[in-house]
């Protein structure tokens, strides 16, 4: 089967491959482990990868089970792997959707990039990095990718609250908000789209959403940061901005 039949790999809410025009083969997990860390890996050393894949057996027993799903890979999907000295990548043409988000973090993230190139992507605000996967490897991945989205997606709003598109910010300050609901920053941005808006209402809402779930978790208040915000009494807030009682 050609390369060129292989669209795209996809890792964000579950492992699967996407074909051109063929039913895409059924992998068996050791091999879909294998893609998943091919997409993941910042070091393609083929002595880190089975390392990584085979942590709990001898060094050997490693690098020979790294040959063998090395070998029904490319029987069950040839051209997907390339080979140079010790190291292993995805051939150019494979996509994965982990790296698209990753350029769309770098690119919202990028001060000299203006807010006519930006837009929320639906495909970034899909879920975790294959959930139900244990290994350290992946563990250590689905994290950084939940902060990488969350930080973008707060940039992101208060970029387009300054280029004045103010429902794709109240979009993505929302998408950050559901990611983490006690992340302080991402509430802080919803917020300022709110009172860009011109809803104060809206944003006295929010607030006191997150002030009464930051108390019930943890016994804390906002910082003053979020606080200044917003001016206790104005038209909207029937309810005083009383700051939760502080841990003792």
């Amino acid at each position: 089967m050609a390369l060129a039949q292989l669209t795209r790999v996809t890792l964000l809410d579950g492992f699967s491959l996407r074909w051109e025009d063929a039913t895409p083969p059924e992998l068996p997990r050791v091999i879909q482990c294998l893609v998943a860390r091919l997409s993941l890996s910042r070091c393609p050393d083929r002595d880190v990868i089975a390392g990584q894949l085979w942590p709990d057996v001898p060094e050997s027993r490693a690098h020979g089970s790294l040959r063998s799903a090395l070998w029904r890979l490319r029987q069950m999907t040839p051209g997907t792997v390339e080979v140079s000295g010790v190291a292993l990548v995805l051939a150019a043409g494979v996509r994965v959707d982990v790296r698209e988000l990753e350029a769309w973090a770098a690119q919202v993230l990028d001060p000299s990039v203006g807010c006519d190139d930006l837009a929320v992507r639906g495909e970034v605000l899909r879920g975790e990095l294959l959930p139900g996967w244990h290994e350290d490897w992946v563990v250590l991945e689905r994290e950084r990718l939940r902060q990488l989205r969350m930080h973008a997606l707060e940039v992101l709003a208060d970029k387009l609250v300054v280029a004045g598109r103010l429902g794709e910010a109240l979009e993505a300050a929302c998408a950050a908000v559901h990611e983490e609901p006690l992340r302080e920053s991402a509430h802080r941005a919803l917020v300022r789209v709110h009172l860009a808006q011109g809803d104060l209402a809206g944003a006295h809402r929010a607030y006191r959403s997150f002030r009464d779930l930051l108390a019930d978790a943890f016994g804390v208040a906002p910082s003053p940061s979020m606080t200044r915000l917003l001016v206790p009494g104005e038209p909207g807030d029937r309810t005083p901005l009383t700051p939760a009682p502080a841990v003792t």
